[in-house]
């Protein structure tokens, strides 16, 4: 089983785009590859249920057939923090459900792109963070790393938390969110000078762009 845990330096910096463009990379290979994103809030009412714009992304670049609610077990209306989004819901987000629903998703695929909300310290709950469901899940950490200005900063900062909260840092992906930020060579050269893991490829500035021609740009290594 291939599978990982995708988190990012910031909301809005294209966790989304790199985790479909790594299901095309995966199902590339010939491998049966699901998306999955286990909390979503800023959800539409679709077919008799709330449904995610990001979600919808994940099934479409995953294997066809594979049932909407094993992908986002937890979808809330408001354009909340999941704690927030949750409350107003009525409920709580919490692990049995999430990890019944990867048990689902095992079954159909050898491979598995979880996505994260927002950054790595974004809560799902009171009691839940981050942290706690990629141990519960038992994946490694790949981290998207958004372009702009100040980026090494939130960049150098994440990849410090991950580590310390005890996750394996498998890998990190840029993501060009800003088209005119400046020397952004000699950026992604400190990058990889200073991040403990490899660089699995440099997303670039292509806002509606199909995630399928996105995966060339990535090179993910075959052990993971």
């Amino acid at each position: 089983m291939i599978a990982f845990y995708v988190t990012g330096t910031d909301t809005g910096i294209g966790k989304t785009l790199a985790s479909c463009a790594l299901l095309h990379v995966l199902r590339g290979r010939g491998l049966r590859a699901a998306g999955m994103k286990p909390v979503a809030s800023g959800c539409a009412w679709i077919e008799s249920s709330w449904k995610n714009e990001d979600a919808l992304a994940l099934r479409a670049a995953g294997t066809p057939g594979i049932s909407y609610a094993d992908i986002n077990p937890f979808a809330f209306e408001h354009p909340l923090a999941p704690e927030l989004a949750a409350q107003d819901a009525g409920t709580q987000v919490t692990l049995a459900p999430i990890l019944a629903a990867r048990d689902r998703l095992l079954a159909q695929a050898d491979a598995l792109v979880v996505e994260g909300v927002g950054g790595w310290a974004a809560p799902l709950s009171r009691d839940l963070m981050q942290a706690d469901l990629a141990r519960a899940l038992d994946l490694p950490v790949v981290l998207v790393v958004g372009l702009r200005l100040g980026c090494l900063n939130h960049a150098l900062l994440s990849a410090r938390a991950i580590v310390a909260d005890g996750l394996p840092l498998a890998g990190w992906v840029a993501s060009h969110v800003d088209p005119a930020m400046e020397r952004v060579e000699d950026n992604l050269g400190m990058l990889r000078e200073r991040l403990p893991a490899p660089c699995w490829g440099v997303l670039p500035h292509a806002p509606g762009a199909d995630p399928a021609m996105l995966a060339a740009h990535l090179h993910v290594p075959e052990h993971v």
